[in-house]
């Protein structure tokens, strides 16, 4: 399934939906577009505009209300949009009605994250966890999808199937995922294999909400080439790497990202791929700190962690991108002073939060990684000296 024809086209021109809800800002609403926006340029859609809408709650039928339907079907015909992008799930009959009204291609987000997510796929198991995710999110949409099939004209689509069709067709996606676990299973197995085989090791995973920089920290820190790139999950396979700091030895893997909103389907698909995060000894938790959403994604980030009963680990928080950070903070005429306090109180207000377990560098310019690196050693020698006392005199 992960090779069907893709759910966007390089050629596609959208419009973003978003709804603001009670406990939404419209702030709020433009930074979650802003995300929506740039996971349609990683999967090469061009956004043309944004709609939103204050509501309660959404529309049962079409999530946005009739008034701001027409108002987008209006605005689709004046400007040939090939593609409409909903920053919040949709049921299978809401995309059946919205399409209808629209006449209009509509996905949601987490349709477009499973797009972007088979279209980075490498690996045979990262292809089967993503394949497994496709049909999880499918199976409860699969009489909308049914209908839509209706509308399109040609073949048996123009006829119209009936309740047995859709019957034997959620039985052959049910079958699918079935079959897909199991793969999954025999995969999980050969992980947990070689895992067992990397012997006694102090294990180190990097964490982060996607794009934050792990992978180029990854490089950096092991002198390995993990593809890194500007795009959100550049990285959908783990890649772990053998590390020496100093003589002591450790295992440091490179994360799938996470982001707000993901699905649970495409989590539980990933469970294999998360359990490095789980076996690790110690989490590196990069964050983005030049984005203005930083708090939210780190917010995020310790959410899913808490969910995979990683809370506990020792964790240190990498505040990456430091450089980013100066140049969007401070214009040329800031005094020098004033910049030093600027930053004095951010470290501190951030040691505070952590107890002390932070530090603040730049990936793309290796700034201060000479002490991001001796952080990291300090730590996994202590881990050492807890899980395999009897080796950490060898690394001293």
């Amino acid at each position: 399934m992960i090779d069907k024809k893709k759910a966007v086209q390089v050629e596609d021109k959208a419009v973003l939906i978003g709804v603001i809800q009670n406990e939404h800002t419209d702030v709020q609403v433009n930074e979650y577009l802003d995300e929506l926006e740039f996971l349609a340029e990683t999967a090469g859609v061009k956004t043309i505009k944004r709609f939103t809408q204050r509501l309660k709650h959404p529309d049962a039928r079409s999530f946005v209300g009739k008034g701001k339907l027409e108002e987008i079907r209006k605005y689709i015909l004046l400007k040939s949009i090939t593609l409409v992008i909903f920053d919040d799930e949709l049921t299978g009959s809401q995309i059946q009605n919205i399409e209808a009204a629209l006449d209009t291609k509509t996905i949601d987000r987490s349709d477009l994250i499973l797009d972007i997510f088979a279209s980075r796929a490498q690996t045979a198991q990262a292809r089967t966890q993503v394949e497994l995710a496709q049909y999880q999110y499918i199976l409860p949409r699969l009489k909308g999808m049914w209908k839509h099939l209706e509308r399109q004209g040609g073949g048996v689509g123009t006829r119209g199937p009936g309740e047995t069709e859709i019957e034997t067709d959620r039985r052959i996606v049910k079958d699918k995922i079935t079959v897909l676990k199991k793969r999954l299973e025999d995969f999980d197995r050969q992980s947990f294999t070689q895992r067992k085989e990397r012997g006694e090791f102090i294990r180190v995973a990097l964490v982060g909400y996607t794009n934050v920089g792990k992978s180029t920290i990854m490089n950096g820190l092991s002198k390995s080439e993990v593809f890194a790139e500007n795009k959100l999950f550049a990285t959908l396979d783990t890649t772990t790497r053998k590390c020496v700091f100093e003589q002591t030895p450790f295992l440091l893997s490179d994360t799938v990202g996470f982001i707000r909103k993901l699905p649970h389907h495409l989590v539980e698909s990933f469970k294999s791929t998360l359990d490095e995060v789980r076996e690790a000894d110690v989490l590196l938790h990069v964050v983005d700190i030049s984005h203005p959403q930083y708090e939210e994604q780190l917010a995020v980030v310790n959410k899913t962690l808490a969910e995979l009963s990683c809370a506990d680990k020792l964790t240190i928080t990498i505040f990456n991108k430091m450089d980013q950070f100066e140049k969007i903070t401070f214009d040329e005429w800031l005094e020098e002073d004033v910049k030093l306090q600027i930053l004095r109180e951010l470290k501190e207000r951030w040691e505070e939060s952590t107890k002390g377990n932070c530090i603040f560098v730049s990936a793309i310019d290796k700034q201060n990684f000479t002490a991001l690196r001796q952080t990291i050693l300090n730590k996994v020698r202590d881990m050492y000296q807890i899980r395999y006392p009897y080796k950490a005199e060898y690394f001293y």
